[in-house]
């Protein structure tokens, strides 16, 4: 199955977790960047990477964020488990990836959470192994 179809999957309630996040692992996803950088917000003490399934759903996040229609947007395609096992835990705080945000009924978060992200920066592993906690 695809990256969008377990996310669909997941989100009826039919999928299975493990599926879905070893599916993020082996697809690439797009992820914009702006001046240099990956795309990101923080919220509830998360840095969210921002990663899409397609053109399309990448389009729908630049459109709800005011950029024209005709306007370039940068981006880089990355294979989940590098933004996983590589980008995460080199952020100041901890991170996961959030999915076609745009997509009020496609959207998906990977939260810094054991068995997504690294024990070393899983805010939920035990003592002494996180890098950070959440505030």
């Amino acid at each position: 199955m695809e990256l969008a179809d377990e996310i669909a999957a997941r989100r009826a309630g039919t999928g299975d977790p493990r599926a879905l996040v070893g599916e993020f692992r082996r697809a690439a996803v797009l992820v914009p960047v702006t001046d240099g950088g990956l795309t990101t917000a923080v919220y509830g003490g998360v840095r969210w990477i921002y990663a899409f399934t397609d053109e399309a759903a990448l389009a729908r996040f630049a459109l709800a964020r005011t950029a024209m229609p005709d306007q370039p947007r940068g981006y880089e395609s990355v294979l989940g488990a590098r933004l996983l096992d590589t980008v995460v835990p080199s952020l100041d705080r901890p991170a996961g990836v959030a999915v076609n945000v745009a997509d009020a009924d496609g959207a998906m978060l990977f939260p810094p959470a054991r068995g997504i992200v690294p024990d070393a920066v899983a805010v939920d592993a035990e003592p002494g192994l996180a890098g950070q906690a959440v505030r």
